[in-house]
């Protein structure tokens, strides 16, 4: 004999239980882990607990009358609306959070008891709807809320214990300090919300500032290999096509390789600043290698001379990674724009600041162009070190004169120097 119909369903309502139950626990979660409004879920959680004990707690003092059922109803009334928010996608506003405690409230308030807990749901419901909506809506909620509880004192439902003493003040003084906690958490919101957008656009200036500064890097390293290594097979290029030493030319053939590969490793390990691994443990150049840089542009062709005043070693290596890259970036300048310039290279270290000085012949005809790129990150290099920098032509030269202060300014040593720059 088969089983029974009834005996079937009944195993297929059991097994389809744990199903039903798993969705039922996966909706309470991700209702919690998204919730309708931007406060932590213990805080919603706890208001919701505050107001559904306090009507419990209200139906409890109402033994007296029964077997009404008016307490059960008001409490499944706040039971249904707060399960609402948590089982659906219903959003609280302040008719859905305030029309539901105002009818239980008054449901409660039709049968008096001394010392009445019910008006305290009034209390929590103010707070919930000043924590989520603007004033204009939440104190019209608050006095819709003192028009109730006057009503029912008026009615004589609102008698204080024994002593006579009126419930009404407290009450009321109950919900407007209830409006005052919910208007205190709205603006708490608001401030986390400006503190996001402040962060966001700090955010997004750092972003800036950084692809800024690698730029400055590339253009930087590109402009000083590229310079020199053009004037070696330049020097080579000549060397063949007079028939001169081919040692010559193979000897500037090698030292254009070297700087090529110089600055690939250069500009790898620039854009490797924009890698989140850990940064390569190779030290940033400083003043100690500029007589390397001007060695490489002598080597190159250029007519250059180097001179050292001072201790170099009393500069710091913010500052000294700053000043090589303004002498690599200026003897750049005067192999692109004065191949056949003379010049000279001046580090004078004092004693409260570091000067360094790149100054060149200018071609004939040729005044020179201060605006370029080049010009505008070294000073933006020497004025984030807190010093100043003057390009210019005068006297038939071009010179270059960045002087930066030895003791680090407001951080921007530190900070230059933990960034790479």
């Amino acid at each position: 004999m088969g089983v029974p119909g009834p005996v079937r369903r009944i195993a297929a309502v059991r097994d389809r239980l744990p199903a039903l139950r798993d969705r039922t626990i996966a909706a309470i979660r991700a209702r919690l882990d998204n919730p309708p409004v931007d406060y932590p879920p213990s805080v919603i959680l706890l208001a919701d607990a505050a107001m559904l004990s306090i009507a419990i707690a209200a139906g409890f003092q109402r033994h007296a009358y029964l077997p009404t059922v008016l307490p059960v109803i008001a409490v499944g009334l706040l039971l249904g609306s707060l399960g609402l928010f948590t089982f659906t996608a219903v959003e609280p506003t302040p008719l859905t959070l305030g029309l539901p405690a105002l009818i239980a409230t008054a449901v409660l308030l039709a049968q008096p008891v001394e010392g009445d807990f019910a008006p305290f749901i009034l209390v929590v419901a103010v707070g919930e709807i000043a924590a989520v909506t603007p004033k204009r809506v939440s104190v019209p909620s608050a006095l819709v809320a003192l028009a109730l509880l006057i009503g029912f004192d008026l009615a004589g439902k609102l008698a204080w214990l024994d002593t006579g003493l009126a419930g009404l003040p407290m009450y009321c003084v109950g919900v407007l300090l209830g409006w005052m906690c919910g208007e205190m958490l709205r603006n708490q919101r608001r401030f986390l919300y400006q503190e996001r957008a402040y962060q966001a656009i700090r955010s997004a200036q750092a972003a800036d500032e950084e692809r800024r500064r690698i730029a400055r890097e590339v253009h930087d390293v590109i402009a000083h290999s590229l310079s020199i290594t053009l004037l070696h097979l330049t020097a080579a290029r000549r060397a063949l096509q007079t028939d001169e030493d081919v040692t010559e030319a193979t000897e500037a053939l090698v030292d254009a390789e070297r700087l090529g590969r110089q600055a690939m490793a250069d500009i790898r390990r620039t854009v490797g600043l924009l890698d989140t691994r850990p940064a390569s443990p190779a030290p940033e150049p400083g003043v100690g290698e500029i007589a390397d840089l001007v060695g490489d542009f002598v080597r190159a062709g250029l007519d250059l001379s180097f001179r050292t005043e001072g201790d170099p070693d009393a500069v710091s290596a913010a500052a000294g990674l700053g000043l090589y890259r303004i002498g690599q970036e200026s003897l750049a300048n005067v192999a692109k724009h004065a191949p056949g310039a003379t010049g000279s290279v001046r580090l004078a270290v004092g004693s409260g600041h570091v000067t360094l000085t790149v100054r060149n012949s200018l071609p004939a005809g040729r005044a020179g162009d201060p605006a370029g790129m080049g010009v505008t990150g070294m000073r933006r290099r020497a004025e984030l070190l807190g010093g100043e920098l003057s390009a210019g032509a005068r006297d038939g030269h071009w010179t270059v004169r960045a002087r930066v202060p030895l003791a680090e300014q407001r951080g921007c040593g530190a900070r230059l120097a933990a960034e790479g720059r």
